[in-house]
């Protein structure tokens, strides 16, 4: 099937985040900043926190950060049904030093040229976009990959 962001919106959600998702859409990793003050605004929010302005400007940024923390899911729970097949899975948060620390959610592939590692804290790892599917509820999605020492992401 093929998805589309605009079709597959969640429910209830505010929308500010909705350039986030058209972008790895495009393939793009994008992440707002104030227009006015250049802050980084990650979780996306419709108004700045530092300087109260409207307007934020989205920026395409490299997916490459380190892990801040991470969890394994051993139940697919109701909202996650379609990764049933998948459990155990690890979801990681990764600091996007170039992005003002932003923290970005994803799921994690320590699967890498034979080797599968579990993810440590402090991790360098690369950010590989998805296609939307069924199994992500059609959003695309990104998935956090170490980065292997000489090998370049």
């Amino acid at each position: 099937m093929d998805y589309k962001f605009e079709q597959v919106k969640i429910v209830g959600g505010i929308g500010a985040d909705d350039e986030f998702w058209r972008g790895l859409e495009r393939g793009e990793f994008c992440l707002p900043t104030c227009a006015s003050c250049n802050t980084w605004m990650w979780p996306a929010h419709f108004r700045c926190g530092s300087c109260g302005a409207w307007e934020m400007r989205w920026n395409v940024v490299e997916p490459k950060g380190k892990i801040f923390t991470w969890t394994r899911s051993w139940y697919a729970f109701d909202r996650v049904s379609e990764r049933a097949e998948d459990v155990p899975y690890v979801s990681a948060v990764v600091e996007i030093p170039h992005a003002g620390g932003a923290r970005v959610m994803g799921m994690f592939d320590g699967t890498m040229d034979g080797l599968n590692e579990d993810p440590r804290i402090g991790t360098d790892v690369v950010g590989h976009i998805l296609p939307p599917s069924e199994k992500t509820k059609g959003y695309p999605s990104i998935v956090w990959r170490p980065v292997a020492s000489g090998l370049r992401a």
